[in-house]
């Protein structure tokens, strides 16, 4: 067998960049006989607690005082919660959820977003050894495609909740109706649910009891909480997040980076709880290293960002988490205001992505950004990883900084590469990973391989396949890639990340069409605030006149004249384009709550225009001279 190790910083020039401790320790990369390959950090995984609340009590008992959590409130000032108020509100609410007899069978299930009160409510399950679910807004703040609230109605089905929690009743209320049973407690700070509710604060007033004997009872194998697939071929499925994984994962993240320990993070974030990256990582990078987390209430939207610009003005954060339209409307922000910069760059040392690739353009505008204002490039991380395994698995730690890199497994993730249709798909086993889906014997079976690691469906490949120890560049999702009539095979990933790169900044993303036709043919998102400008008509022009303008449709047929000039055949020339005046709907499933598009939604919600894409009908269709 093939046996290689390094030393992950080897050969990378650190000297433009903010000093920041990121581990580095050497990985071995092993050659099997199944054409595959296994990875694996010769950095063993350090001892972690029994229960990510473990880490609620040391604080409480080391840096009572210190903020864990905080939101602003109506007055617009900062809602703190110290460690000490919040492990006393969680023997509350927990000691409530036990007397109420919740349990793995009749779990808390929680509606609303990111909020002080979500906080309280999950902290509290935890405490006590009851599993919670955290449920996207999407899926109850508006009708779903199919008119109805099915799939809300789904997740209460095969979860069976016996409390069901949302901040706002009466935003909920036509969902509760629709998808909750009559039976199950609704608990709501404020809002008239049109049904009896328990107040929130009844259950932050329960008095103490039987929970901390439940909280010694319960242990790395207690399931801390479901989380819901994104289901975007069948029905959503719930993974099972035990107390091992979310704190072996905390561990591998606290060895990867360990200026984590070094002084206490502070984060400012929007990324949604219902979501692994959002909820079980960020959430707990700052429970497990004694830091504070800023609930931000804005998004990477043109009309929301402003919120973010002035909590970041006021926060300033050690460590940032974004996604790729994110990042560019900060590096905008950041260029015009200098204070901004200032206050932004004072407590930085590491920035983070998710949800979808940094386009090559969009890092280097980033880097100049933050060379320019504070004289140093901040480290920009990334890496690989997904619910089912808490999430991470990979970083970017290796010698390699670039767009699509994701790096070198982290202590106590093995990894294994498994050739599939001509890729490699990557596969993981380790302490981190689920042990299977809620009440899916057959799902479950799916999804491991004869070895037991978990098999992802993300193809990656060697930065260079002579020095397989530098580590992976993400290749697609397999499940996406399909073939043309003539029977080509056409990578989608690769393929998106060079149209979403090249058309910077006018393209939000893009779905690539072409199973079983004989050519690609792309449906295009565009940034509508950018096409605007570059159309030159008025503020109040349409989507439908901004896309079919003169210069609009000369940019894009300009775009796809350049893109195959780089073609090599028919799996990389694209024939064809729409430009589509519907934005990516998260209600619909086309988009997850943090940005990330699902191509299968959106080829099958979308089918007529992918007709009308390949009959050329339609002013924003473009056709390949």
């Amino acid at each position: 067998m093939t046996q290689l190790s390094t030393t992950s910083h080897a050969g990378l020039d650190l000297s433009r960049y903010r000093p920041v401790r990121i581990g580095s320790a050497p990985v071995l990369a092993q050659a099997d006989a199944q054409g595959g390959w296994r990875l694996v950090s010769q950095e063993p995984l350090g001892a972690y607690p029994d229960r990510i609340t473990d880490c609620l009590v040391r604080g409480a008992e080391r840096h009572p005082e210190r903020t864990l959590a905080a939101q602003r409130g109506p007055d617009g000032a900062w809602l703190r919660i110290s460690y000490r108020e919040m492990l006393a509100q969680a023997r509350a609410v927990g000691q409530a959820l036990l007397d109420r007899g919740l349990s793995e069978e009749r779990p808390l299930m929680i509606l609303s977003g990111n909020d002080l009160p979500h906080l309280q409510l999950a902290l509290g399950a935890l405490y006590a050894g009851i599993p919670y679910c955290p449920v996207s807004p999407a899926a109850s703040a508006a009708i779903d495609r199919e008119g109805d609230y099915a799939k809300l109605a789904h997740f209460v089905r095969h979860l069976t909740p016996g409390m069901v929690y949302a901040t706002d009743g009466a935003a909920c209320a036509a969902a509760l109706a629709a998808a909750v049973p009559d039976g199950v407690e609704i608990v709501t700070v404020h809002g008239d649910a049109g049904r009896a509710c328990t107040p929130l604060a009844s259950l932050l007033a329960a008095v103490p009891g039987s929970v901390d004997a439940a909280n010694a009872a319960s242990g790395p194998d207690t399931i801390a909480k479901f989380l819901f697939t994104s289901g975007s071929t069948k029905l959503p499925k719930a993974v099972v997040t035990t107390q091992r994984m979310l704190c072996a994962n905390q561990q591998m993240l606290l060895q990867t980076f360990p200026a984590f320990g070094e002084k206490p993070p502070v984060l400012l974030d929007w990324l949604p709880w219902s979501h692994t990256f959002g909820g079980s990582h960020n959430v707990g990078i700052a429970l497990y290293n004694g830091g504070s987390y800023y609930i931000d209430d804005g998004k990477p939207t043109a009309r929301d960002f402003a919120v973010t610009v002035r909590n970041l003005k006021e926060i300033a954060p050690t460590v940032f988490f974004n996604v790729p339209k994110g990042w560019e409307l900060l590096t905008a922000a950041l260029e015009a205001d200098p204070d901004l910069c200032r206050h932004f760059f004072s407590q930085m040392e590491l920035f983070f992505f998710a949800g979808a690739g940094l386009s090559q353009a969009a890092w280097d505008a980033l880097e100049k950004v933050s060379e320019r204002h504070c004289g140093q490039r901040i480290r920009i991380m990334a890496g690989l990883g997904m619910t089912e395994t808490a999430p991470s698995c990979t970083f970017t730690t290796g010698p390699v900084m670039m767009a699509g890199y994701v790096g070198l497994p982290a202590p106590g993730c093995e990894v294994k590469l498994a050739p599939v249709e001509g890729k490699y798909e990557a596969r993981f086993r380790g302490p981190h990973v689920m042990p299977g889906y809620w009440r899916a014997p057959e799902a479950t079976a799916a999804a491991f391989d004869e070895e037991g690691y978990y098999c992802s469906g993300d193809a990656v490949r060697f930065v260079d396949p002579a020095r397989p120890e530098v580590g992976l560049m993400f290749d697609g999702r397999i499940a996406e890639d399909f073939k043309l009539s003539t029977g080509t095979f056409v990578s989608v990933g690769p393929l998106r990340a060079r149209v979403i790169s090249a058309g910077a900044p006018y393209i939000q993303d893009v779905v690539v069409a072409g199973i079983n036709r004989d050519s690609i043919g792309l449906l295009v998102f565009p940034r509508m605030d950018q096409c605007l400008a570059l159309s030159g008509l008025g503020a109040g022009a349409d989507a439908a006149a901004i896309l079919s303008s003169p210069t609009v449709r000369s940019h894009f047929r300009q775009l796809l004249a350049e893109l195959n000039t780089r073609a090599t055949g028919s799996a990389s020339r694209i024939e064809r384009l729409m430009l589509l005046e519907e934005a990516p709907s998260v209600a619909a499933g086309e988009q997850t709550d943090k940005g990330s598009i699902n191509q299968r939604v959106v080829l099958a919600r979308r089918a007529a225009l992918v007709e009308a894409l390949y009959a050329g009908t339609g002013d924003t269709v473009l056709t390949a001279g």
